[in-house]
């Protein structure tokens, strides 16, 4: 990808993950007022999709946004070439996805 690609994905990816944080971070604040439980938080997550799509999106931007932040320090920081920095980047954004798509599924599945 050019810098400029890098770029408009990393701000796009910013501004999905901007309203979904602080809609995230409320949730948490909900839950902790009332004192509900870990095992009353799963029971109302389990089996609904609306949870696992606006999950899904999250842990999609948060890989986006994750990989190309992390491919900018290791490029600052490393003399790897283009190629390198690429594939460590879209190996970085599978293994982040990965990672979120399995919390999501044991969260809301």
């Amino acid at each position: 990808m050019s810098p400029a690609q890098l770029y408009v994905a990393q701000r796009l990816s910013a501004a999905v993950l901007a309203p979904l944080v602080l809609i995230h971070l409320g949730l948490i604040v909900y839950a902790i007022q009332d004192g509900l439980s870990a095992a009353e938080i799963l029971s109302r997550t389990r089996g609904n999709l609306t949870w696992a799509v606006f999950y899904s999106i999250f842990v999609i931007a948060a890989a986006i946004h994750g990989a190309i932040g992390l491919r900018a320090i290791v490029s600052e920081s490393l003399a790897w070439s283009r190629a390198w920095l690429n594939t460590a980047m879209y190996g970085a954004a599978v293994f982040l996805s990965a990672l979120g798509m399995r919390a999501v599924a044991a969260v809301v599945l």
